[in-house]
């Protein structure tokens, strides 16, 4: 356990890989959980294309069908964090299997609905189910890897962040193209049963246990604290399509409210000597955590909206079908995919540097791509952006991939569930205000203008707000880390002694 881990508990733990013995079947368990956590994230953008079906169906009306996304996202959202925690206590192997068992029978229920409201219903218990899943994903890497072979393990878990998000839009069309017929949405659920199922029969083989020595204890008031908290965030943003923003911006102030008297009661359990549901020093002592939690944040406003925006540009403003929709995006998932993968390798070697370039990247590209479709004629647009969209992805590679592996990297074990469950709040949080605030900006345009290029690159451009904001908190660490570099070796004995620098490092 690193120095910054032993201070967030306040005990020396040793070298950071004191009694670590590779699993000889890490690999073979990273897949599974990989596969698993695929499903999960990919189920948040791969119905939006089958909403229209949906509701002509079950004969829903827009604010209930509106539900079957924001619904999901909304209570994946809310079991992050206690979930990590729960792991940490109890077993990781344990509640992942649980959980993916529960998400294979909720997506079955999703597949046989009969109306709208038990799709719903199941669409809440499958995100739960989801949201119980993921932060077992990033503490079994933690658990699993160590070195330069944790750095590539994360690489393929922010690869798989990433294509999941993009890709979602295609293969529910592709999906839908298979499956034609007025039930063929159906299947966008039922063919996560297969896959799920064989998960959990190699998951039981594969994962392994987590050790008691890492195990703790649950705090039911945060608990109770942080999911009021976050649920007073997020609901006027999955509302915001029916006025909720207007109707519900009180549950902001309280929601902040909420939070800080969470962290409030996290800083009393910490003075007493009690477990928390999240170690405040997380943020305080563990080198780059906090500063990855806001990157990843700020960087998911834009990057989760966008593929709504796209969606509708296409959909409807060139009358494209779902699957040529996301056959016209599949150039921003095949960079990602490429680059995330590199990126688990350079990480140790380029640090922050990577996360930098990367972002400066995703503005290029993205920019490049509202700037071609705006001016390009719409008959070869799509084809004309694509190399664009190209070099976007391989900056998205390059962001997610690497600031997880750096936000999580100093984590201690025994918390890596909670951590990785709330940097993943974080995450849905700005994908919550990034799918609220960019179709609904892209809509007001085109009500005053009727024209769709111009929405679309308005959309565009406040998303890349935001990125641009992740970049300027990316530099600001990546020089710090330089200074800090230059300070050891002009100075190595007094840079050693300095307590700062040793809670670092």
């Amino acid at each position: 356990m690193t120095a910054s881990a032993s201070a967030a508990d306040g005990r020396d733990t040793g070298p950071p890989d004191a009694g670590y013995e590779p699993d000889p079947h890490r690999w073979r368990a990273l897949w599974v959980t990989l596969v698993a956590g695929f499903m999960s994230l990919l189920d948040v953008t791969i119905v939006a294309v089958a909403l229209p079906t949906i509701q002509r169906d079950l004969h829903a009306s827009p604010a209930q069908v509106q539900w079957v996304v924001s619904g999901y996202a909304l209570s994946f959202a809310l079991a992050l964090v206690t979930a990590g925690r729960l792991g940490d206590a109890l077993d990781r192997r344990r509640i992942f299997l649980l959980a993916l068992s529960g998400f294979v029978l909720c997506s079955a229920a999703c597949g046989a609905a009969p109306d709208i409201t038990l799709l719903v219903v199941a669409r809440l218990a499958q995100g739960l189910a989801a949201g119980f899943m993921a932060p077992q994903n990033s503490a079994l890497i933690q658990q699993l890897f160590r070195g330069a072979e944790r750095g590539r393990a994360f690489g393929f878990f922010g690869s798989t962040v990433g294509i999941s998000s993009a890709v979602g839009p295609l293969i529910g069309g592709a999906i839908l193209a298979l499956a034609s017929g007025a039930q063929g949405w159906r299947w966008i659920f039922y063919v996560n049963v297969p896959i799920g199922v064989l998960a959990v029969l190699l998951g039981r083989r594969l994962l392994p246990r987590t050790r008691r020595s890492e195990r703790g204890h649950l705090d039911a008031p945060g608990i109770l604290l942080l999911g009021l908290g976050v649920l007073a965030l997020m609901y006027p943003l999955v509302q915001a399509e029916s006025g909720g923003l207007s109707r519900l911006w009180w549950l902001f102030p309280a929601g902040a409210a909420l939070l800080a008297v969470f962290t409030g009661w996290q800083h009393r359990l910490v003075a007493r000597g009690t477990q928390p549901l999240l170690d405040p020093r997380l943020f305080t002592t563990v080198r780059g955590y906090a500063v990855g939690a806001g990157i990843g944040t700020l960087y998911f406003i834009g990057f989760s909206g966008v593929w709504l925006v796209f969606a509708l540009f296409y959909q409807h403003g060139l009358g494209f079908s779902p699957l040529r929709s996301g056959l016209a995006v599949t150039p921003f998932a095949l960079g990602s995919a490429s680059a995330a993968v590199v990126a688990g390798r350079l990480v140790e070697r380029f640090g922050r540097l990577l996360t930098v370039c990367g972002l400066a990247g995703v503005i290029v590209g993205l920019g490049g791509t509202a700037l071609l479709l705006r001016f390009t004629p719409l008959g070869i647009a799509p084809w004309v952006a694509a190399p664009a969209l190209f070099l976007g992805g391989v900056g998205g590679g390059f962001v997610v991939s690497p600031n997880i592996t750096m936000t999580l990297r100093d984590v201690p074990v025994r918390m890596a569930g909670a951590a990785g469950g709330a940097l993943q709040t974080g995450q849905r949080l700005g994908a919550a205000l990034g799918t609220a605030a960019l179709p609904g900006l892209f809509y007001l345009v085109l009500g005053r203008s009727q024209d769709y290029r111009a929405a679309l690159v308005t959309a565009l451009g406040a998303a890349l707000v935001g990125m641009a904001a992740s970049l300027v908190l990316a530099t600001a660490d990546w020089q710090r880390d330089r200074r800090a570099s230059r300070r050891r070796r002009k100075c190595p004995e007094e840079v050693a002694n300095d307590p700062v620098h040793a809670r670092q490092t």
